[in-house]
């Protein structure tokens, strides 16, 4: 059985994905809706709902999410009984009505091919329900490696969000999400540690949309300091944890970003990018470490 876990806190667009979850046309799910103490009550739209899917609505006694979004989703999540796997939707996000019968359509390929992850085609909207200006609905392989994909969506060919995954939650429960700011990029290593750097498979014969407007973290503008001290931490996991399962050449690039968003950050030490250079050179990355070099110690000796 599929468990959707709603960690709920804005009412804005929260019919809607309610009326979605209405709309589909396999029920084999159950709602878990985690209000983390909002000041919008959203009983009106649980109860005109609760006679056509299976809702379970809790109300935490204090607002977690402000702290820690990370800890208001394992709470939302700890809600789940027995289902095998799980998906985490924002409450502004909306699932065509043909997602959870597609997932059973091919949840025998799913468990035979050994994915834990699993995804759908994607689509951004704005406030107004319509699509994104530049972002056309994307779709997957339908089974890729969760470090290309990561690497993709690093360099701008491809895309990711919580809402449009599903996740076995015996992998989930072994690993639980990172606790970065904001969860930026918690989910990104969600999917690389979930699958254990295997495979994510895609339905790409579905599609969820995934709202971004000025209340979403993704569209704040006042939260870039948090967001790129997360970046900058899950950079670090890249490079210490996960980097031997990237290929050479995604590595390079890599700990290039990584040194530079050390840069931008004022980070950079001397020790730190000799240490960079030897992991170039370790895996034959010589042009790489030869520009990281040249990038950040002969400028500052010509400087002197």
């Amino acid at each position: 059985m599929l468990a959707i876990v709603i960690p709920y806190y804005n009412s804005r667009f929260f019919e809607k994905t309610i009326h979605s979850l209405a709309s589909q046309t396999d029920k084999r799910f159950h709602v878990y809706i985690g209000d983390d103490a909002s000041p919008d009550d959203p009983n009106e739209v649980v109860v005109k709902y609760q006679n056509e899917i299976s809702i379970h609505y809790t109300r935490f006694a204090s607002n977690l999410g402000s702290k820690s979004l990370v800890k208001q989703w394992e709470r939302s999540i700890g809600l789940t009984q027995n289902e095998e796997w799980i998906m985490v939707l924002g409450d502004d996000d909306i699932l065509q009505g043909n997602c959870v019968a597609k997932f059973y359509e091919n949840l025998d390929e799913i468990k035979g091919s050994g994915s834990k992850v699993v995804r759908y085609a994607s689509q951004y909207i704005d406030e107004n329900d319509a699509l994104l200006k530049g972002y056309e609905p994307y779709f997957h392989p339908k089974t890729e490696k969760s470090t290309d994909s990561y690497f993709k969506n690093f360099l701008g060919e491809s895309r990711s969000s919580l809402s449009e995954h599903i996740f076995s939650k015996k992998a989930y429960e072994s690993i639980l999400f990172y606790d970065f700011p904001l969860a930026w990029h918690s989910d990104d290593r969600a999917w690389l540690e979930f699958t254990e750097y295997q495979t994510i498979f895609t339905i790409n014969e579905a599609m969820v949309s995934v709202r971004v407007s000025k209340n979403s973290i993704t569209g704040k503008k006042d939260n870039v300091i948090l967001k790129n001290e997360a970046t900058l931490r899950f950079f670090e996991f890249l490079i210490s944890e996960a980097y031997s399962n990237f290929k050479s050449k995604q590595q390079s690039v890599l700990i290039l970003e990584y040194a530079h968003k050390l840069k931008l950050e004022n980070k950079l030490k001397s020790g730190v990018v000799i240490k960079l250079i030897f992991k170039l050179i370790k895996n034959g990355s010589f042009v790489s470490a030869l520009k990281l070099f040249r990038r950040y110690f002969r400028f500052r000796f010509l400087k002197k």
